[in-house]
């Protein structure tokens, strides 16, 4: 019964995200929007790093963390076992061409994460508490209206509630205790136990206990990794022009992997190098808006560069040191003396990591990066989970679904759960596709509202003052400040509306 159902998760999986469904709606979706918002990701990319990473906050903002908690709220989400055993995944099946397509996925899925985050903020609502809550089970039936909106809304809201037990905990959990096993011969049950511990401790504090850990754990752990990947790159520097040559031949031509034929057709390089793109990135599934929504921020086009930053770290810093890192040490084609076959996923990023690091350090680099990876990618989807099931059944349900998550560690740690992999494919695959389908109709919105506001400070520097009175008249600004006003008055805030409305003075790029 269990190869049954696997055989049925693959093939609805295949079909999802075959060449027919989601790999040209991914590509499609976030080349339309690169060229809708005039190349955003690329043109405004300096500021909003600067705005997200370095200033941090937006002064005078309502909502309940800050836009760099937000932020790595979003990153402890997506940085997790995609980054390590995801890539090696796409390599050894679909060559080295396929980590070319991952970057594609992540430089066109910048619009798609920008988008999402403007439209999480832009239709973000209040619960029973005065939280803020937002996501594409929001937008999605508040932006379009009538019958398809609410039919993409729900759609999106069920799926996210079955996929954040599948990517963001059975898979994440069962990967740590994997590799503390194997790596430092603890037993499952005993990671098992030290994990759920953990996020219960972090998780029954909600977002604000959850953006507190993650602003101070994931510029951590992702300096780590990234630090140990640059030694190797620079230890074997030689190696890597013919690297990149490697990866761009072969993402247009196709090599077999491990000799075989497993990645010798191009189609194989593009699925995988989107599949695994997507599942690092998460660009279009519409769950880093449910993070972005709880920001403080003074409009929702400045959340939205700084959400869209998670990506480019994400896929062309992370994704790229490993994949890197694989390829130049060549171990995607190595084989496993012990099965005479193609190293495993799991396998490969570590054997790829001891070649260039010296004695043990690689493997232990490689455990302890995919360790935190994991880990923060728990608590990241266990709010997204949440945010969703708290729509289906009230704000009653937040904590005991916080204790059940963290309960169902226990059970990935210690569980084999192939199975679950395909499960977690296909529930990404099902999210994506109506928050993409969204994206598409609420363009035009996001477009002229974007257009609005990097008009007068493209730089992202003004005052909630100066945004007001450059957007007195622009209607869609002004009805997201009513709005934000009432949820102000909703958790029993008192309205942060500048109190300034004469004259509008543009600022100076």
């Amino acid at each position: 019964m269990t190869n049954t159902l696997q055989e049925i998760l693959d093939t609805i999986g295949g079909v999802i995200w075959g060449p027919f469904v989601l790999i040209p709606l991914l590509f499609l979706t976030g080349l339309y929007l690169t060229i809708r918002l005039g190349g955003i990701q690329f043109l405004r990319l300096g500021a909003a790093l600067n705005l997200g990473l370095l200033r941090r906050k937006d002064p005078g903002a309502q909502g309940d963390i800050s836009q760099f908690q937000a932020l790595t709220t979003a990153l402890a989400a997506t940085v997790g076992t995609g980054n390590i055993v995801g890539v090696a995944t796409a390599i050894g099946i679909g060559g080295p061409g396929a980590l070319f397509w991952m970057w594609i996925t992540g430089l066109l899925g910048m619009a798609s994460k920008y988008t999402e985050a403007f439209l999480g903020v832009r239709y973000r609502q209040a619960d029973a508490k005065g939280e803020r809550n937002g996501g594409p089970q929001y937008y999605l039936e508040k932006g379009i209206r009538g019958p398809l909106g609410k039919i993409l809304g729900w759609s999106f809201t069920v799926f996210a509630v079955f996929a954040c037990f599948g990517i963001g905990n059975l898979t994440q959990s069962n990967s740590i205790a994997a590799n503390v096993e194997h790596s430092f011969s603890v037993p499952v049950w005993v990671t098992g136990l030290v994990l759920t511990a953990f996020a219960l401790v972090v998780l029954v504090g909600g977002i604000k206990s959850i953006g507190k850990v993650t602003a101070g754990f994931v510029p951590i752990m992702i300096v780590f990794y990234v630090v140990a990947a640059l030694y190797i790159l620079g230890a074997n520097i030689g190696e890597v022009p013919a690297a990149l040559a490697t990866i761009f031949h072969d993402a247009f031509t196709g090599t077999a992997a491990a000799g075989g034929f497993a990645g010798s057709v191009f189609i194989i390089a593009v699925q995988y190098g989107f599949a695994r793109g997507i599942f690092s990135n998460e660009s279009g599934m519409g769950s880093a808006a449910i993070a972005a929504a709880a920001a403080q921020t003074s409009h929702p086009v400045r959340q939205g560069l700084v959400s869209m930053t998670q990506t480019f770290i994400d896929t062309i810093i992370v994704v790229t040191m490993t994949g890197l890192v694989i390829v130049t040490t060549g171990t995607y084609s190595q084989v496993d003396p012990a099965t005479n076959e193609q190293l495993s996923p799991a396998l490969m990023t570590g054997q790829a990591f001891s070649h260039g690091l010296p004695g043990e350090w690689g493997h232990w680099v490689v455990t302890i990066g995919l360790v935190m990876f994991a880990f923060s990618t728990i608590l990241g989807w266990a709010y997204y989970g949440e945010r969703n099931i708290v729509r289906i059944f009230g704000r009653k349900i937040a904590i005991p679904f916080r204790v059940v998550f963290s309960l169902i560690v226990f059970v990935g740690a210690t569980t084999q759960l192939d199975i679950a992999w395909s499960f977690s494919d296909m529930m990404n695959g099902l999210m994506a596709i109506p928050n993409l389908i969204g994206l598409l109709i609420l363009s035009g919105l996001v477009a002229r509202e974007t257009r609005a506001y990097l008009k007068f400070d493209p730089k992202l520097r003004a005052t909630p003052e100066e945004i007001e009175r450059a957007l007195r008249d622009e209607p869609g600004y002004q009805s997201w400040r009513t709005r934000e006003a009432e949820l102000d008055r909703a958790g029993g805030r008192e309205p942060q509306r500048p109190a300034t409305r004469t004259v509008q003075v543009p600022l100076e790029e």
